[in-house]
């Protein structure tokens, strides 16, 4: 099954009018119903030899910690004698009760905000669908397979390393490298799922790949429309920072069918209140709102430059008739981001350097891998601890390598807080990768989901296509030389045709900068069609130094 409905392209714009704080017509309207399904679940090994309780969020290996069937996974060599785990094949099962008035709403959704990674759930016995990219929402019908009462769902994960390796082995010709250097005690093919890749090991750390539902996971029924995601871009006009700024709010609909009702868009603190009203449908699921001439605005700045000002932005629809509702909750921040790349007097090269608000700013910062190899055991305080020691360190700027993971919301949320800008590579690192349709078309699902969850936040400076490919194929770390064409080709589909493409969709280059890899040659790189000749020349784009 797909993993959520495909939002087609079509916009519904509307310049609106800035409507001070007015009461709209008084509702009676409820929020949809949901039925959260986090918590204790039934954790089962392929031949039952091991039957656990497991916390969801969660991975197997820290119910089996929990319930004291393994010690620590970083002691000694753990990581290669548990790799048993990763090997096996583990299911989660759960009850939950759905009530009659759950049955009679029109559409009735099973929603996995992550599973890692790949899994067959069923509901009741009956497969409803399954999952192969570990960072992509998936969302399933499962009206027709609930009944009043007690009702089990099971989600059947796959081995990740067998999974890999069986899509490794299928390929028409082989995407290197094969598997990790011997020293790293590693699991070969990473490249070959969309899961962390760092989870089959890295030169700084082991390998574990994890299996578990690593993110919320819940039911919702509804008659109406649910909102999925808001985009809400700001940005200046030509008077610069101290003139007004204006705002477009993107809202992204699941609805049931062809729906009407209002759409509300309100920043509290500026005392604004804007709605419209709106027929939505499969097929038009998605509403761009323009609000403009917003005054009085205190612009958002990186650490050591300025206040970090953020605005409360709520957003909702509501079908009166059907007394229906959902909304979303966000904070955004007014600034400005452009990539200066210029010709430089005396240098064969250009630029390559960031104006926040029209400001020049000095990067300052490090590289970002995941704080855990167990994302379920990341939780706020911890997060906020490495941060705050980021800001402390008198840096502003860290990268989201691209061998982790998209963090979780409260990451960019605490960024925002604390003014550290983020160069956010998508997650793609030290490989090269298979260009097949069916990934390719995981690929594109997954770029656009984050690019709508992240997008609002002002910390994101720069979306990065992956860690290092570039330089890895030109150089011919893996021995890409023999059909260099070929693997030239897949990188080119991968990185512009498909992932950019996403980006300036969704997140053109006015709004925020894309690079395609990371280090590349900025400008240079596209002008020799995206791969440079020399991908780390210290006279144009980025570069790292270790």
């Amino acid at each position: 099954m797909a993993p959520e409905r495909n939002f087609h392209h079509t916009w519904l714009l509307a310049a609106f009018v800035i409507i001070q704080w007015m009461s709209m017509t008084n509702s009676n309207a409820v929020p949809i119903q949901e039925i959260n399904l986090n918590g204790m679940w039934q954790v089962v090994n392929a031949n039952k030899s091991i039957s656990i309780k497991g916390s969801v969020p969660g991975s197997v290996h820290t119910a089996l910690m929990e319930n004291s069937v393994i010690k620590d996974p970083y002691y000694r060599l753990n990581d290669v004698d548990y790799r048993w785990i990763a090997n096996d094949n583990w299911t989660y099962t759960t009850d939950f009760t759905v009530s009659k008035d759950i049955l009679s709403k029109q559409r009735v959704v099973l929603v996995c905000h992550g599973l890692d990674t790949v899994a067959s759930i069923s509901v009741n016995g009956a497969v409803v669908g399954d999952s192969s990219n570990m960072f992509i929402r998936y969302v399933f019908d499962i009206k027709e397979h609930l009944k009043s009462g007690a009702n089990t769902i099971t989600i059947a994960f796959q081995s990740a390393p067998s999974y890999a390796n069986q899509k490794s082995t299928s390929h028409q010709y082989q995407v290197p490298p094969e598997c990790p250097p011997a020293v790293q005690h590693g699991i070969c093919h990473p490249n070959f799922i969309r899961k962390e890749q760092c989870s089959f090991s890295w030169d700084w750390g082991p390998a574990f790949a994890p299996q578990g539902i690593w993110k919320n996971i819940s039911i919702e029924a509804y008659n109406t429309a649910v909102i999925r995601d808001v985009m809400v871009h700001t940005f200046m006009t030509k008077d610069g920072i101290a003139g007004p700024w204006g705002i477009n709010v993107t809202v992204f609909f699941d609805p049931t069918n062809q729906v009407e009702g209002t759409l509300t868009v309100e920043i509290p603190e500026l005392n604004i209140k804007s709605h419209m009203n709106l027929t939505l449908s499969t097929k038009s699921s998605h509403v761009s709102m323009l609000v403009k001439h917003l005054q009085s605005i205190k612009a958002w700045w990186p650490n050591g430059y300025g206040e970090q000002r953020l605005y409360a932005v709520n957003v909702a629809f509501e079908n009166q008739t059907l007394g229906e509702k959902c909304s979303r909750k966000l904070k955004i921040g007014f600034r400005d981001v452009k990539l200066v790349q210029e010709t430089i007097k005396g240098s064969t090269g250009l630029s390559f350097y960031f104006k926040i608000n029209n400001q020049p700013i000095f990067l300052k910062g490090s590289n970002w891998i995941p704080a855990d190899a167990f994302q379920e055991r990341i939780d706020k305080s911890r997060l906020k601890n490495l941060l705050q020691s980021t800001v402390d360190a008198n840096m502003h700027a860290l990268r989201v390598w691209g061998g982790g993971v998209y963090e979780q919301d409260i990451f960019y949320e605490i960024c925002d807080e604390l003014g550290i800008l983020i160069w956010q590579d998508f997650m793609f690192g030290c490989a090269m990768y298979p260009t097949d349709d069916a990934f390719l078309k995981s690929v594109q699902l997954e770029v656009a989901q984050q690019i709508r969850r992240l997008s609002n936040h002002p910390s994101i400076l720069i979306w990065a296509g992956n860690n290092e490919n570039e330089a890895a194929l030109q150089q011919d770390w893996y021995g890409t030389n023999v059909s260099y064409s070929l693997y030239r080709d897949d990188y080119v589909k991968l990185y512009i045709d498909t992932i950019r493409e996403q980006v300036l969709l969704h997140d053109p280059n006015e709004r925020r900068p894309y690079v395609s890899s990371s280090p590349s040659n900025g400008l240079e790189t596209e002008k020799e069609d995206w791969v440079a000749w020399n991908p780390q020349d210290t006279h144009n784009g980025d570069g790292k130094c270790f």
